[in-house]
């Protein structure tokens, strides 16, 4: 692939997708708000009360409102509801919506706190909504100091639409895989890398005088002009540092009064080197695809830390080959979403790699205004397009973390580098944020949700993909669904049983008479456990819950009292698929749309 200042000769596959140019660091003012330091402490994340709006109540307009006091048998349901979740509840005050507000007797997080509303509210018909209180603090700043020059996370225009989505994810518990020059030591980097590897086999492009081994620090990819063979490059080129300035961009820390800020800034990075002197081989870099997505490499220590992510800011001209293409199917297969850089030749990316290969996420580069980088390729292999910038003027760079050696290394710093490279970690961030806050995703679905969630480009951008990567819809995009159905009467045997086909399915059913019993089915596959567990809608309500076999033999049966959650659990310990029928029967209590409701969940 063709570069500014980073031109590597062709016998040498990939070489990093930057455009990088030197020049005084300039200050940007603008400073945006600030939603969460979720560097602290998520503060949307737990809340101890629950607002209740009752049909019955009227909120205030001309007159106060008009609140009743929840009676004793909306205290009861409202008991029941708290019960299954663990928690106490009492009315604490009325509000001008006519809403109830109650205080539980714990925080929980806000997901269960809705999943306790949601609850609430299946049970009694009288509940118009209920929804979480959740905790608001002022908007602020983050104390990084730089944070006002990365207009590429904020801006309307030109920005990732990121602090708004910080309030919901931010990285934890997701690690993101670097394939690139490897990494220098940083304290805006402090805590952020995790063990990686040095996959370059050749001595003389890793420029640390062997070949792979468990260092994966950088130690700088200088060369003089000629130094690569065939007369490239044509002048002497300085250390690019280009994993370091990635890195940062994906998780530099946040709010720690250093520097600038990251993506997914409670993400943890395993860098990977393969581009050295003159780049990197084909073959090294497809072991380094491998490896960081959990896979066996022969001679290479196990990877104690498989990523979910993989970024590839490189690349090199021609289609891609048959060795980069099983490396990236065997990492999708164990679970990796693969970002990589669409290049920076204003050419069509169809004629380059790995940005043409099948199941990669191809990333084109957008200015400071939304249109298309000037550099940046595009066409129809390209996904979606993120901030990669332009330092024609410095500041409308991308600012991130770098080296200030020339040659070898030296101490830390901050550079504005442009092109495709940059705004793959974007992406890259993006996809970490969308996996902390729903870790089940598949590879498929967050491709899918990261181009189906872009706004659109506010200036020209032709080929670019389905638009400019917004970090906040990806991230709402990312929530677990809530998965409820209705009970269909009548299912009063096994032969008319309601199937329930996805797991985590909430049921919402009731006892039509005293003599009613609802049947499910389920069919459970070799070696899950079901667990089903079912909650009256009322404290005087007893029902029973029993799970059969397809005979019809009772496998197991909870029968508590009044009011009580049951739950069954059966395991199939078999080869193959069985259906497992699963009854709540009817024992005491009340009947009826109303009075007879429950809820029955099931897993597997």
């Amino acid at each position: 692939m063709k570069q500014t200042q980073l031109t590597y000769p062709s016998f040498l596959k990939f070489c990093a997708a930057a455009v990088i140019t030197a020049g005084p660091l300039v200050a940007v003012a603008g400073v945006p708000d600030f939603h969460a330091n979720a560097a602290s402490k998520n503060y949307q994340q737990d809340t101890d009360r629950l607002i209740v709006k009752y049909k019955d109540a009227t909120p205030s307009g001309k007159r106060a409102a008009n609140v009743p006091a929840v009676a004793k048998d909306r205290m009861a349901k409202a008991a029941r509801a708290g019960q299954s979740h663990g928690v106490t509840m009492r009315a604490l005050h009325a509000i001008a919506t006519g809403a109830n507000v109650f205080q539980l007797s714990k925080k929980m997080s806000v997901a269960d706190v809705a999943a306790l509303a949601a609850e609430l509210k299946a049970g009694d018909a009288s509940v118009e909504y209920a929804e979480p209180d959740r905790m608001m603090q002022k908007q602020f700043t983050p104390n990084d100091p730089r944070y006002a020059e990365q207009w590429h996370y904020f801006e309307t225009a030109g920005g990732l639409r990121l602090p708004a989505a910080w309030d919901a994810a931010t990285g934890t518990g997701v690690k993101v895989a670097v394939i690139d020059t490897g990494y220098r030591p940083h304290a805006d980097m402090s805590g952020q890398f995790l063990q990686g590897y040095d996959f370059i086999s050749t001595a003389a492009i890793a420029n640390d005088g062997n070949g792979r081994d468990t260092d994966a620090s950088d130690t700088g990819d200088a060369v003089t002009a000629g130094g690569c063979g065939g007369g490239q490059p044509t002048s002497d080129q300085s250390s690019s540092w280009h994993g370091t300035h990635v890195a940062g961009t994906i998780a530099a820390k946040t709010n720690n009064g250093v520097g600038v800020a990251g993506v997914a800034y409670n993400a943890k990075v395993v860098p990977v080197r393969v581009l050295g002197k003159c780049g990197g081989y084909t073959s090294d870099i497809a072991d380094a695809i491998i490896w960081s997505a959990g896979g066996a490499v022969t001679g290479v220590p196990a990877n104690a830390n498989p990523a979910r992510v993989i970024n590839m800011s490189l690349g090199g001209s021609g289609a891609c080959d048959t060795t980069t293409q099983n490396a990236i199917n065997s990492a999708r297969s164990r679970g990796a979403i693969i970002v990589v850089a669409a290049g920076n030749d204003n050419s069509d990316a169809g004629g380059f790699n790995p940005s043409n290969c099948v199941g990669v996420t191809t990333v084109a580069a957008t200015n400071r205004s939304g249109g298309r980088a000037w550099y940046s390729n595009y066409g129809s292999v390209v996904d979606v397009a993120a901030p990669g910038g332009d330092t024609s003027v410095n500041a409308n760079g991308i600012l991130s973390t770098l080296n200030s050696g020339t040659t070898a290394p030296a101490s830390d710093n901050y550079a504005f580098f442009q092109g495709t490279s940059m705004a793959a970690p974007h992406v890259a961030g993006v996809a970490a944020l969308m996996l902390s806050k729903n870790s089940a995703l598949t590879v498929a679905e967050v491709e899918s949700k990261l181009k189906s969630t872009t706004r659109a480009f506010p200036a020209t951008c032709s080929g670019c993909g389905t638009g400019i990567v917004d970090a906040l819809a990806a991230v709402n995009s990312a929530s677990p669904l809530v998965l409820t159905m209705n009970e269909s009467e009548s299912n009063n045997t096994t032969a008319s049983a309601d199937p329930v086909a996805t797991s985590g399915t909430t049921v919402l059913g009731n006892m039509g008479s005293t003599t009613d019993s609802d049947y499910f089915s389920v069919q459970l596959p070799a070696g899950k456990t079901l667990t089903s567990t079912m909650v009256p809608g009322a404290s005087t309500a007893d029902y029973d819950l029993f799970v059969y076999n397809s005979a019809g033999t009772l496998l197991s049966k909870s029968e508590n009292g009044a009011g009580a959650t049951d739950t069954v659990v059966v395991t199939n310990t078999g080869t193959s698929t069985f259906t497992r029928f699963v009854q709540v029967k009817y024992y005491s209590g009340g009947t009826g749309a109303t009075s007879g409701k429950y809820t029955v969940k099931l897993s597997w």
